[in-house]
């Protein structure tokens, strides 16, 4: 049974386990909106749908022609992603009397975690950083065959509202949960509804927090989609992309983990008077259906 990040954070006893959760949650708005697998072993093998079989009119009396689907066996593997934290005995002991020195770095590690798992979300590439798990621009680059993959013009364009509607309408199975941008594209749609006359939306997500929508999806920004990404045609170096995703465990985007996010107390240190603690997560990332994601590339500034 697939596991929102925030509900293992209440279903935790240890304090310093659930702050940690809690701040990694506080860093990515996406960790709040995904589902994770409980992966056992350190991969995950899923069958992704090929063709279907096929259907047809018949006459009366004819043959009936059989068919049955086809799929495609893809394997989505672990990576170990975490960091120590050391406090000196001497700074803990005497500047904690305000603050726990020991809190604030295991917090500040935490927070060193998520803005990891973000950037591997976006750009991970394991043929640059075999440790790492491969992201939505590795997974849907610009030279896609998918059929997920649009782009205003070859040598990239501005952003309309008819090109969004369009990259929406590339997830099948419904509207998309969220559409994913870089902050000046996010502006730029603002703009664009303003001048159309269209009132900008804006609501509660389910964890209380203001967010602005289009067309009843969450607009969600991220720092680690850069504004300077290459056209369609590999030119220039001043475009953006955005990410139209279904989150589901069933045929969509989900998070993989074994264990969950852990805070690991390793205790003092042999060659320094110091204490350490390890932030510690088995995490992946699996598109359990390609059609579930849709990328627009060579979005302009203008």
């Amino acid at each position: 049974m697939p596991l929102l990040l925030a509900e293992s954070a209440k279903l935790s006893n240890d304090m310093v386990q659930r702050g940690v959760i809690e701040t990694i949650l506080e860093e990515s708005p996406m960790l709040r909106m995904l589902p994770f697998l409980e992966v056992e072993g350190n991969s995950f093998k899923y069958n992704q749908e090929t063709t279907l079989g096929g259907a047809q009119f018949y006459a009366v009396n004819g043959v009936w022609s059989e068919g049955t689907a086809t799929f495609t066996q893809k394997t989505a593997s672990l990576a170990i992603l975490g960091g120590d934290a050391d406090v000196d005995a001497f700074v803990q002991r005497t500047r904690s009397n305000m603050t726990d020195q020991r809190a604030i770095q295991t917090m500040l590690k935490a927070k060193d975690v998520a803005r990891k798992w973000q950037q591997a979300v976006i750009s991970g590439d394991t043929s640059v950083d075999p440790n790492a798990f491969d992201g939505l621009k590795t997974l849907y680059p610009s030279t896609s065959l998918s059929g997920q993959v649009m782009t205003p013009a070859a040598g990239g364009g501005a952003l309309t509202l008819a090109l969004l509607d369009q990259l929406i309408d590339l997830v099948k199975g419904g509207k998309p949960d969220l559409l994913l941008m870089s902050k000046r594209t996010r502006r730029k749609l603002k703009s664009l509804l303003t001048a159309s006359a269209h009132y900008v939306e804006t609501g509660e997500s389910s964890f209380g927090r203001q967010v602005m929508f289009y067309d009843g999806i969450p607009v969600l920004v991220s720092d680690y989609i850069a504004d300077t990404e290459a056209a369609d045609n590999g030119s220039g170096s001043t475009f953006s992309s955005i990410y139209a995703i279904h989150v589901s465990p069933a045929d969509g985007m989900v998070g993989l983990t074994n264990g969950g996010i852990e805070a690991v107390d390793i205790g003092p240190l042999e060659t320094k008077d110091a204490s350490r603690v390890r932030i510690r997560w088995y995490v992946g990332l699996a598109v359990l259906r390609d059609s579930a994601i849709a990328r627009m590339n060579g979005v302009s500034a203008a």
